[in-house]
């Protein structure tokens, strides 16, 4: 009897700790978007929240930042994750280098492409010193929308693609290498092994790093602050700004739940598509 609870005593302070700091918070977050201030049920937060006019721009905005960064930064991980995995020196110093972003924290990240991208950042001051333009632009102004997306891009690209490296590399490492030496005694090429061997045994290892860089896609918040400020609406900014500026957490909540809807749904069919047949062999 002891051996079998065994396993559930040891789940327990996992299952208590998500219990506290997630189903907690959604349990009053949920409630706060679908209720009103006497507590009697209410869509209204959400009919306020569709109604504005910075919804579809933002909802539009988060959706084009996802679909813009996510395959960039899979295919450069999978690259990357490939190199240091075939390496045989040097492997450790280019995996430390690749995952320094790691330590530095999203607003910080903002910052340091804001240096570069703003009128007296590096990148003016290099047209200008090389005669390329005769005075500073404006990249990120008001007027320059897809500027300001193009180095949004740019930095969420550089900051987190360290995050999918990291989890490719250890799948990369589960996977026995027999299986490649095999295929290489069978003739196949490289891209063959990749295609036939990696990537079928990395299933799991890719499932796991589509599913959380898409969640932090949608939330992605403190770059387009630094970078884009209001110029650019996304669904986490305006969850910010009804809660901090229009003071309005009702709506702000019925927002976090769209983002949420959102995660969910993206998870389920990242999972459905990258699932492994029953019986399934290479």
């Amino acid at each position: 009897m002891q051996t079998r609870a065994l396993p559930y005593l040891l789940l327990l302070p996992s299952v208590i700790l998500l219990g506290v700091l997630f189903l907690y918070p959604f349990v009053l977050v949920a409630w706060q978007a679908i209720s009103d201030d006497a507590g009697q049920l209410t869509s209204a937060h959400f009919s306020e929240m569709l109604g504005h006019w910075k919804f579809n721009t933002a909802f539009k905005n988060t959706l084009y930042l996802t679909l813009a960064v996510v395959p960039i930064q899979m295919v450069l991980a999978l690259y990357m994750a490939s190199l240091v995995t075939g390496m045989k020196r040097g492997r450790d110093a280019f995996l430390y280098i690749w995952t320094i972003p790691l330590g530095i924290s999203d607003l910080a990240a903002g910052i340091i492409w804001l240096s570069i991208f703003e009128q007296s950042g590096f990148l003016n001051s290099f047209l200008v010193t090389f005669g390329i333009n005769e005075q500073p632009e404006t990249f990120l102004g008001y007027q320059n929308k897809g500027t300001i997306f193009l180095a949004i891009a740019l930095a969420e690209i550089w900051r987190a693609t360290a995050i999918v490296l990291v989890i490719l590399v250890a799948g990369m490492g589960l996977i026995p290498k027999e299986y490649q030496e095999a295929a290489e005694v069978f003739g196949a090429s490289r891209w063959q092994r990749f295609t036939k061997v990696t990537l079928p045994l990395l299933k799991p290892s890719l499932q796991t790093a589509l599913i959380l860089r898409v969640i932090l896609a949608f939330e992605v918040f403190a770059v387009v602050a630094a970078l884009g400020g209001t110029n650019l609406p996304i669904l986490m900014g305006e969850v910010y700004q009804w809660q901090f500026v229009l003071r309005d957490p009702n709506v702000a909540a019925a927002f976090a739940l769209v983002i949420l809807g959102i995660s969910i749904l993206c998870t389920l069919v990242i999972m459905w598509f990258l699932r492994t047949p029953k019986g399934a062999t290479i």
